[in-house]
């Protein structure tokens, strides 16, 4: 045992350190016997003599007393230098992937495994209303160098992606990489935007060809008034114009709503009063008609930031919507309700048991002009969606699996 190097390294480092602290204390006992002997040269001399001769020796045993490496922790004993770097890189590989807005897979062997967070979001409660059916439609996605439109139906309703497929080879194995980038609301906010100029040219056209026509069918219709010999048939014709032209004026008038609503104004809203006054200007209507009127915020002091006014609006089309949608329904019910969901995002949901939005009108119903009923106007969800997209949130459709039509605006 004398011989192990181990044992000899730990008594040459004691003897060492016992030999710095000596030379320690022997330079401060010269130093302190140094500074007695001021009046004495040779003593001084002596003195610094010792100092000297003291620092030179613990400076030598400090110089060969060798400091033991740290003890190497559990990840190095399993992985050595280059294996952790390996992990250590894998590991700041996948954090990176997991921050990509874009959800990623992979397909090996016929399954389709989600790569990160964006991904495993889409196939948890809350994204793909039916995750089986979206991965199987991702394993059967055909391989393409161009991007690919790619639609599924999400719990908030129907989403809108941008698919990208790729092939590779790993390890001599064929695999394929698919990414999935959302697009739905990109595409209502430039959808939106389109609407909004057409609008506003074609109101802005048709009003500059009203005008003249109302003003001259007005005046000749005057002047037929003042000449008693003039045809009574001229002058009907002439009231017709100038009603059929006072109409259509009134009617461009209530479409420019679509395009010009003011910028919105946004401040921290509490939802539970501004659902009660919603409350008060439709509860007489819905209880004239025998129905359930119901509002809840969960928690009681949840807050928006938005434009109350406009927001209101918003509320008021839906709940106009639902009354018309349940006019022949015994017993009509809505339900709005607020409630925070995943993410941190907020809700609120109007919910009708009317007869539902057809199937495949999903999307034509946010379009302005476009309308289910026979006599409507086609502009209240336009407005809807105009007022929540320039809040900065979404309006989707929801099917119920109990029926009825619910929409949900989320911020």
């Amino acid at each position: 045992m004398a011989s192990d190097p181990a044992i000899l390294a730990a008594r040459q480092t004691r003897r060492r350190r016992a030999q710095a602290l000596a030379a320690a204390l022997l330079l401060a006992a010269a130093a302190a016997a140094g500074g007695r002997a001021t009046e004495s040269p040779r003593l001084l001399v002596g003195c610094l003599i010792v100092a000297l001769a003291a620092l030179a020796w613990g400076w030598a045993a400090l110089s060969r007393l060798r400091v033991p490496p740290p003890a190497p922790d559990a990840e190095d004993l399993a992985f050595g230098d280059g294996q952790k770097a390996l992990v250590l890189r894998a590991a700041l590989t996948q954090a990176q992937l997991d921050q990509a807005p874009v959800a990623l897979w992979w397909q090996s062997g016929g399954g389709v495994e989600p790569l990160n967070n964006a991904a495993r979001r889409l196939v948890a409660p809350g994204g793909a209303s039916g995750p089986g059916d979206l991965t199987a439609r991702l394993r059967d996605a055909p391989s393409s160098a161009r991007r690919q439109l790619f639609a599924f139906d999400g719990e908030r309703g129907p989403e809108r992606c941008l698919l990208a497929v790729r092939d590779v080879i790993v390890e001599g194995a064929e695999a394929r990489l698919l990414a999935l980038m959302p697009i739905e609301s990109e595409l209502e906010a430039e959808t939106l935007k389109a609407w909004r100029q057409l609008v506003h040219v074609l109101t802005h056209e048709i009003m500059n060809s009203l005008t003249p026509i109302a003003s001259l069918s007005s005046t000749a219709h005057e002047l037929v008034a003042q000449d008693g010999a003039a045809s009574p048939d001229l002058a009907i014709a002439l009231e017709t114009i100038a009603r059929r032209t006072e109409s259509l004026a009134g009617f461009v008038a209530e479409y420019r709503r679509v395009s010009d609503w003011p910028e919105p104004t946004l401040a921290a809203v509490a939802l539970a009063p501004l659902f009660a006054r919603v409350e008060r200007l439709v509860a007489a209507d819905w209880q004239a008609r025998g129905g359930a009127l119901s509002f809840d915020v969960a928690p009681a002091t949840l807050t928006l930031k938005a434009d109350a006014g406009q927001l209101e609006q918003a509320l008021l089309n839906l709940l106009s919507n639902a009354a018309h949608a349940t006019a022949h329904v015994a017993g009509p019910v809505v339900r709005v309700s607020a409630r925070l969901i995943r993410g941190g995002r907020l809700a609120i949901e109007v919910r009708d048991n009317g007869p539902g939005v057809p199937h495949g009108l999903e999307q034509d119903i946010f379009m302005p002009f476009f309308s289910t009923r026979e006599h409507g106007s086609g502009i209240g969800l336009a407005v809807v969606r105009n007022l929540v997209q320039g809040m900065g949130g979404s309006v989707r459709h929801v099917k119920p699996a109990s029926g009825g039509a619910a929409f949900v605006l989320s911020f």
